[in-house]
Formats: C-alpha cells, sequence, structure tokens
C-alpha cells in the first residue's frame, strides 16, 4: 500500500514538473529581446537627413561661382594685379587665343575669389602655382583640391611655355580647368599644346623670381613655401592705369 502510494506522488510531480518546463518554452526569455526588436526597427524605418559638408557646398555653388562665357572677356586691354608681400604680378591676357580662360580669371578676380589665396605649389626651375581656395584653411593637406565648382573646356594654342607665361593648371583631364593657374619659371617644352596659355607676366617678374627663391616646408609634400606666400589682393585694371 505504502509502495503505490510513493509512486503515485511520484507519478503525480512528475506530470508537474513537465507542463511547467513546456509553459516556459513557450514564453519570452526577457523583456528585453523584445525592446530590441522594437528599436532596431524604428532606427531602420527613420529617415536620415543627408548635408553636405562644406567642401561639397563650396564646390557645388552655382550660384555664387557660375562658368564663364565668352561675353565676359571684357576690355581687351585689362590686365590683372596680384598683390603679395613680396611685391605685385601685373598679367596682361590673351583674349584672341583663349577667351573662356581670360573671361574665367577675370570673372573671380572680380568676385574676390582669389584673395587670400596662396601660390602653394612651388617648383625652382618649374613654376609657381595658385589660385586653390582649400589654401585659405589652416589645413595643407587639401591644397590643390580645390576650385570653383565647374570647369572650363580647353583651349590650347601655340604660345610656348616660357618664363613669365601665365598658363592654367588642369587634372588628367583636357577640359577640366578651374581656378587654378601657373606662371612658368623658364622653358617647360612639355606643356606646349596639353595646358591653355592665356597671359603672360607684363610687369613684376622679380616678384616671380623671390616667390620661386624662397625656402619650402620640408614637411610638406605640397610644395608650400615657409612663409606661405598670400595673394592678398588679386583685381582687374585698365592697362593704362598701370
Amino acid at each position: 500500500m505504502n509502495r503505490l502510494l510513493i509512486l503515485l506522488l511520484t507519478l503525480g510531480l512528475m506530470m508537474f514538473t513537465a507542463c511547467k518546463e513546456d509553459k516556459e518554452k513557450s514564453q519570452p526569455k526577457s523583456s528585453h529581446a523584445k525592446e530590441a526588436v522594437s528599436s532596431k526597427k524604428a532606427d531602420s524605418e527613420t529617415p536620415v537627413k543627408k548635408t553636405k559638408s562644406p567642401k561639397e557646398k563650396m564646390s557645388t555653388d552655382q550660384t555664387k561661382y557660375a562658368p564663364p562665357t565668352i561675353d565676359e572677356v571684357g576690355d581687351p586691354m585689362e590686365v590683372a594685379v596680384i598683390e603679395t608681400d613680396l611685391g605685385n604680378i601685373i598679367v596682361e591676357f590673351y583674349p584672341d587665343i583663349a577667351p573662356l580662360h581670360v573671361a574665367n580669371f577675370k570673372k573671380l578676380a572680380k568676385a574676390g575669389f582669389y584673395d587670400g589665396t596662396t601660390f602653394h605649389r612651388v617648383l625652382p626651375g618649374f613654376v609657381i602655382q595658385g589660385g586653390c581656395p582649400n589654401t585659405k584653411n589652416s589645413n595643407p593637406n587639401d591644397d590643390g583640391m580645390g576650385g570653383p565648382g565647374y570647369k572650363v573646356k580647353a583651349e590650347f594654342n601655340e604660345h610656348l611655355h616660357e618664363k613669365g607665361i601665365l598658363s592654367m593648371a588642369r587634372s588628367g583631364d583636357p577640359n577640366s580647368a578651374g581656378s587654378q593657374f601657373f606662371i612658368c619659371l623658364g622653358r617647360v617644352q612639355h606643356l606646349d599644346n596639353k595646358y591653355t596659355v592665356f597671359g603672360n607676366v607684363l610687369k613684376g617678374i622679380e616678384t616671380v623670381d623671390k616667390i620661386a627663391a624662397m625656402r619650402r616646408d620640408p614637411s610638406k609634400s605640397h610644395d608650400r613655401t615657409l612663409p606661405a606666400v598670400v595673394m592678398k589682393k588679386v583685381y582687374v585694371a585698365k592697362k593704362s592705369d598701370i
């Protein structure tokens, strides 16, 4: 009798335990699991507002800096004055062979685009190069990568790249000129018919030579001078007034 009672009690206890385990398996293990799913869903459904960085905004600001047109060439007797602490450089233009490049330089100069930029690339015996808006900041690593936000089509011509020649810098694409220009420090034959010549130094070649002779920062790969040569102001004037 006692054995039968014990057996019945044991079977009842086993059945109760099994029912309890089945009930626990059918429930979430914790409330955190449900919360995690809800949070993930909310994140994926929430739209993310995309904003441009200041650099992107500057490079695509077509309202302020629109591509030049032939009508903006202006007076063929106009020149540009580049003011620096080492002296001024006065350049005259070739609107007959490179009208878009002349119009581009004049337009940017009149807009104050070049004011405060530097000659960020100085290579003795080769060129001094400037006109990059990125040189206005304190980060030399992005020098030479900036522009007005548009490209000017190539106007290659027969003018030779000799000392004092004003020509336009570009990337590997022939039609990628923007705002950066260079002045030759001597005869650079391999640039002929590959870069657009659009002017020459009328006065101030001695200032160009002073810039070329300055010490360059040995820690940088962009050939900046120490200190940097800043174009304090670049403006357009009549040749007769200079």
